[in-house]
């Protein structure tokens, strides 16, 4: 899809919600909407994919939205739950009485199930559960038995398996019996009698190749094979290098007991991209923009207080140097740029840092490479920039002297950053931490009372 086609597409998103809450707004005087009004809403939305409903029920308040979803046909209920954010799905579910989790549950494959169980009320488990045949409960306990964020909880047990030792022919009479094939099937599974995976074949070879050839000849070993206990986003990475649409899963014996689809990794990719920017800035957990008062507080509060913390230390950084600031007023229009500018550069470095690590692309030896890199680049624009508002404060303030110090000051900040920028995600993962989390915060606190220590600190012994 192109940039003007996603384009219009977005714009037709955003348009049929304007029309959705228009319709909302034409309430009678008892609140309650028109017959003719509702039965608009409901074409809009059965004219609606499933995941374009999930982004107005989140475009929407919690009154709106839950107006909206009792409009919602019954039997699109749980791919729409699949959709939504965890936040908005924990509304939505808790506003669903029994008959109708059980109902939205009918509809899901096993898969899709087990990533709605948890977010279930626990009174509806046992009713649920004893509803599944044997083996969709048994799909559904394999999938739970993992973690969220290892590949077993994500994978897909509908797939089409053929045997090694039969021909093509025999393949494409056993295809034309599927009413139609699973989502995203672009390669059939080879097994042999005891389900081991023996390779696979891609359906354009099938179709290519001369009916009376066998599988065994034409099939190709699959070198994208991948385990349950797998890290989900390692395995994503996986399909952007090698541009997968589906991988078979194995266990340690090399037993077929699922695949994986470009679907499933892609919504790993962005959910954590959506981390990742949430845990920079401190926020421990995706919100509903429109969720209570008290729940927004609970998720802000931490990194609020630390932050809180570090501008009381920057604070205090500033009131140790009171006198030289009473002296010479130009400090405290000129501090600010200093720690302004460390910390957008700091804030640049550990962007990339923070990238590259989840990219699995820094080791120990080349995160020292990365250090020296990161300095030189620090001090090279700290001469340069810092040497240009030095400049500018020379003219203004008509003292060479606070330019020098101004530069030095610029510098030396720049590469406090550059090794905060580094060292900080660095540090994070090596005690097992996310190393995305509060990393806005920390940088800005060192820069700010780092840039406040050195300017202040340089004026005061060269200035005063």
């Amino acid at each position: 899809m192109t940039e003007i086609e996603a384009r219009s597409v977005a714009n037709r998103l955003h348009d049929r919600l304007d029309a959705i809450v228009e319709l909302l707004h034409r309430h009678e005087g008892d609140g309650r909407l028109p017959a003719d009004v509702l039965a608009d809403l409901r074409q809009q939305l059965d004219e609606l994919h499933p995941a374009d409903i999930a982004f107005v029920l989140e475009s929407l308040p919690l009154d709106e939205r839950l107006a909206v979803w009792q409009l919602v046909k019954a039997d699109r209920d749980g791919e729409i739950l699949l959709e939504v954010s965890d936040a908005v799905r924990e509304s939505l579910i808790a506003d669903m009485d029994r008959h109708e989790i059980l109902a939205a549950a009918e509809t899901l494959d096993a898969d899709e199930l087990a990533d709605l169980v948890e977010d279930l009320p626990t009174a509806v488990l046992p009713e649920l559960m004893a509803s599944l045949d044997s083996q969709q409960r048994e799909q559904v306990q394999s999938a739970l038995s993992y973690e969220e964020d290892q590949l077993g909880a994500l994978m897909d047990f509908e797939m089409v398996t053929i045997r090694e030792d039969v021909s093509l022919e025999v393949v494409l009479r056993y295809l034309r019996r599927w009413e139609e094939l699973p989502p995203q099937t672009d390669k059939l599974f080879v097994i042999n009698q005891d389900n081991l995976l023996t390779g696979v074949l891609p359906l354009h070879w099938l179709l290519v190749n001369s009916p009376e050839r066998m599988v065994s000849e034409v099939m190709a070993p699959d070198v994208n094979t991948f385990h349950p206990t797998d890290d989900a986003y390692d395995v994503a990475q996986a399909f952007e290098r090698y541009d997968l649409v589906t991988a078979p899963v194995v266990d340690e014996r090399g037993h077929l007991i699922g695949r994986i689809t470009i679907d499933a990794m892609v919504d790993v990719i962005r959910e954590e991209s959506e981390s990742e920017a949430l845990g920079r800035v401190g926020l421990r957990e995706e919100e509903d923009i429109f969720a209570s008062v008290w729940a927004s507080l609970r998720n802000r509060w931490l990194w609020l207080a630390i932050n809180l913390m570090t501008a009381f230390i920057a604070s205090r950084v500033i009131s140790l140097f009171e006198g030289s600031i009473e002296r010479l007023v130009a400090l405290a229009a000129l501090m600010p740029i200093v720690a302004g500018i460390g910390g957008n550069s700091g804030n640049q470095t550990i962007t990339m840092i923070v990238r590259a690590l989840a990219l699995n692309q820094i080791s120990a030896d080349s995160a020292r490479r990365l250090w020296r890199k990161e300095m030189a680049v620090a001090l090279l624009n700290g001469l340069v920039w810092g040497g240009v508002i030095g400049i500018v404060a020379w003219l203004l303030y008509d003292s060479a002297s606070l330019g020098l110090v101004m530069t030095a000051a610029m510098t030396l900040n720049l590469l406090l950053a550059a090794f905060a920028g580094v060292g900080i995600p660095i540090c994070m993962t090596r005690f097992g931490r996310d190393p995305a989390l509060g990393s806005s915060v920390l940088i800005t606190a060192m820069t700010d009372s780092g840039g406040f220590f050195i300017f202040l600190g340089l004026a005061t012994v060269f200035l005063m």
